[in-house]
């Protein structure tokens, strides 16, 4: 009795998951994506001063701002626009962190690999 009940169940959670995964992804949404996947999580030379602050602040400002755009979009090009604002949101905010850092003397690693 108990496995006939949930059988049906689980059957309604696999169509609720896969439901969510078929729901294809913008491309707009991806950029924005890897973009976050480069937000700064360390401050640059372990400095913690107002330009970091600022910038973590940005970047909460950022996503709030997201959230809101998503919830009050009305139609596809309404989220393609808001995911395009984000991304470029988050890339403006890196830039002008390491730029002002770079002025004060502190540089942002990178490593190339040949």
């Amino acid at each position: 009795m108990k496995l006939a009940i949930a059988t049906p169940i689980l059957a309604l959670g696999l169509l609720a998951a896969t439901g969510e995964a078929a729901i294809p992804e913008l491309h707009e949404e991806r950029l924005a994506r890897a973009e976050e996947s480069r937000i700064l999580t360390a401050p640059i030379a372990g400095i913690q001063n107002r330009l970091w602050f600022d910038y973590r602040i940005d970047i909460t400002e950022a996503q709030k701002e997201l959230s809101a755009d998503l919830r009050r979009a009305s139609d596809l090009e309404d989220q393609r626009d808001a995911w395009e604002e984000y991304a470029r949101e988050l890339r403006k905010e890196r830039s002008h962190y390491i730029s002002e850092m770079a002025q004060r003397g502190y540089r942002m690693g990178t490593v190339t690999v040949d």
